[in-house]
């Protein structure tokens, strides 16, 4: 596929020797939700600076549908960053315009004739579900609300990339869901690559396609989401996993299974290509080894069943070792050595 955006070795410092990104190649298929992930002060706020044109990188190239924005002057940028929109944590609406009026406001500074912008931001508003919220004002909006506005006033210039910095940051669970639900809607129906910056796991398990892992300014690991989630490569990916994985016992949970459960806890991860619980019952059958399910469960990533299961062993110590030996495949880890 045609990529989108594509970051070739690019390197960003910043004066006094902070580099914010360094050496970073990544590429974005069109019509993809590609998510960048990390901690704060990783580099991904930089990364999207750089994409939308608002920093130049110290080295490498950037390139949006094949144009290397560096190589770009001014003029020429300009209209290259209306192929790009952009929707931010805080939203950034103009509190004293309508929310009409914010949606309109990137089009009237195009040019756009002002019927045709009225009919366009009219349209807009009615996609993301605000229709009939035109002569309201930002602070009369819930939070929610505020944030579909912003993704209207980013639609409004038709682009072909959509930038989302922490997008949902700062929303409640259920809105989060609702905002997702209508960027697979601005993905899926319009055509719109998206590519977004979080730390939340969720977030990228709910939404995207693939993913990039930042640390230090660098991508430590990429690729489809259900991959990373199922089998992380790099610990700091394997921390963000985890945080989306609820079916993985952390520590303070063990000690109280362990209180509970005296006899042996494994964790059984649940992935394609992993070990399947099919057979299981027979297993312990076969060895004598009595089992109880203390943990788990199974949900789906990309359409594809994803999880892990947390038994109690019971049973003569060497029954318990020749099951796990016959368990022992690289996604089984004792419970406590996770």
């Amino acid at each position: 596929m045609t990529a989108a955006v594509e970051l070739r070795d690019v390197r960003k410092d910043f004066p006094g020797g902070a580099r914010a990104v360094d050496g970073v190649t990544l590429s974005v298929e069109a019509g993809t939700v590609f998510g960048v992930v990390g901690h704060s002060g990783a580099g991904k706020s930089t990364l999207l600076r750089l994409v939308n044109g608002l920093e130049e990188p110290t080295s490498g190239s950037v390139l949006l549908d094949g144009q290397d924005l560096s190589a770009l002057g001014e003029r020429r940028l300009r209209p290259v960053r209306r192929d790009i929109g952009m929707v931010f944590q805080q939203f950034n609406l103009f509190r004293s315009r309508t929310v009409l009026g914010n949606v309109l406001y990137p089009l009237r500074l195009a040019g756009m004739d002002r019927a045709a912008a009225r009919a366009r931001a009219e349209e807009t508003l009615d996609f993301v579900g605000l229709a009939g919220h035109g002569k309201r004002y930002p602070e009369q909006l819930s939070g929610g609300q505020r944030q579909r506005v912003g993704i209207a006033r980013a639609l409004a210039t038709r682009p072909k990339v959509l930038l989302c910095d922490e997008a949902t940051s700062a929303l409640d669970p259920q809105t989060t869901g609702e905002v997702l639900a209508l960027l697979r809607r601005v993905n899926r129906e319009l055509g719109v690559t998206i590519l977004l910056i979080t730390h939340e796991m969720e977030v990228v398990r709910t939404l995207c396609d693939r993913v990039a892992v930042m640390e230090d300014g660098k991508v430590v690991e990429s690729g489809e989401v259900y991959e990373l989630f199922a089998r992380p490569r790099h610990a700091t990916t394997a921390t963000f996993v985890r945080s989306a994985r609820h079916s993985e016992p952390d520590e303070a949970l063990l000690e109280r299974l362990r209180a509970r459960h005296p006899g042996r806890l494994i964790t059984l991860p649940v992935a394609d290509g992993s070990a399947s619980l099919d057979g299981l019952s027979e297993l312990l059958h076969v060895h004598g080894v009595e089992f109880t399910f203390v943990h788990g469960g199974i949900a789906e990533v990309r359409g594809r069943p994803l999880g892990s299961v947390t038994l109690e062993l019971r049973g003569e110590t060497a029954a318990v070792d020749a099951v796990v030996a016959a368990l022992s495949v690289p996604y089984l880890a004792e419970a406590g050595a996770l």
